[in-house]
């Protein structure tokens, strides 16, 4: 075997320990270890299959190659064999790269108006029902956890809990396609309170996190909170309820706040709260992390920085344009309406050729 996949065997191991672990019906007793099981079988199972066409194509292009030297006849067959083992081996060697530990997750998305007043609170809007479409489409299911409307049906802030159905191989995880939207998103067009027809410019931004699938996985400290309550409120201000059902809290040692109204109870809305909580601090501790660690490479179309402008949205022009891959089209009435996949997939894409190259400049 080649040096390349010198870490195939292990690998092949492991999907053989975890398969006869996920036999023993006592694994499935703890859900949270099961899942995390399951995520990391349907990830090594794509190496294993990889890895079987690989061998596979290899010893028929050996075969053959040892037959033609004794029967011309079958030299014919060499070039297609030798083309199907090459493409074998860039497969391997492409599932072989390290994958995201969190793609196969959920995520907590957050879209939040920006520059533009009510303007970028529509668009805010507009991008919701984008990702919700999108996520139809990809079969996912879509939860708003909490949500504060503009006078003129908007959204100052949404947040919404995008989940898959079932089991998903990671690389069909929505983290995996989600997580390259986090950024400004910008958008050009005539406003619906712009009398003379001009073109304005505003912009809402993209917040994604992973979600947390148990609550161990990050450890707080009730000492380190500070919750607050109080009356919830509606657009404009306007009183929604008229008992203290609101709950704020504030992580003090890392100042991160999330409020919740949404919910008719003091203890559901607290509940919520606890659970984007979890998500932004499991972000936080996984950035900084990534920060601390020299063999992690940054990600050319994801990014730290959440104030980068990643996208803009003409509609004059009917035009997508993603700044950081280069990707350019002029659908942009299909994209708000859900048929995003081509855009995620330049996002994908970029990031996978940069892994490739990071990948091969190693084993250089």
């Amino acid at each position: 075997m080649s040096e390349t996949f010198a870490a195939v065997q292990p690998m092949l191991d492991e999907h053989a320990s975890i398969e006869a672990d996920l036999a023993d019906p006592a694994v499935h007793a703890d859900a949270g270890r099961a899942r995390t099981l399951g995520r990391r079988y349907a990830e090594l199972g794509r190496v294993v299959a990889a890895h079987r066409a690989w061998r596979q194509a290899t010893d028929d292009l050996e075969a053959a190659t040892e037959l033609a030297a004794e029967d011309p006849s079958f030299a014919e067959e060499v070039p297609a064999l030798r083309s199907a083992a090459e493409d074998a081996t860039e497969t391997l060697r492409r599932v072989l790269i390290p994958r995201d530990p969190d793609d196969g997750r959920d995520v907590i998305l957050e879209v939040k108006a920006g520059e533009g007043g009510e303007e970028s609170a529509l668009f805010a809007g507009d991008l919701l029902r984008m990702y919700v479409r999108y996520a139809e489409r990809q079969g996912w299911k879509t939860e708003v956890i909490e949500a504060t409307e503009s006078d003129l049906g908007g959204f100052k802030d949404v947040q919404v809990a995008v989940k898959a159905k079932g089991a998903v191989a990671p690389e069909d995880g929505v983290w995996a396609h989600l997580k390259y939207e986090g950024g400004v998103h910008r958008v050009q067009r005539v406003p619906v309170t712009e009398s003379q027809g001009r073109i304005h410019t505003s912009a809402a931004g993209v917040l994604v996190f992973p979600e947390v699938e148990d609550v161990g996985e990050v450890e707080i400290d009730q000492n380190d909170l500070r919750i607050d309550v109080y009356r919830s409120s509606g657009p404009g201000g306007q009183s929604v309820n008229t008992t203290d059902s609101a709950v704020r809290i504030t992580h003090v040692p890392t100042g991160i706040v999330v409020s919740m109204q949404n919910e008719k109870s003091q203890l559901q809305n607290r509940e919520q709260a606890m659970r984007v909580l979890r998500a932004r601090l499991l972000a936080a501790q996984q950035e900084a992390a990534a920060a601390e660690s020299a063999e992690l490479r940054r990600s050319q179309v994801r990014t730290v920085d959440r104030s980068e402008r990643i996208r803009t949205y003409n509609f004059p022009e009917n035009r997508i344009a993603d700044h950081r891959t280069g990707y350019k089209a002029y659908n942009l009435d299909h994209v708000l309406d859900g048929d995003l996949d081509p855009v995620v997939r330049s996002a994908i894409e970029a990031d996978e050729a940069a892994r490739l190259a990071d990948a091969g400049g190693a084993a250089g």
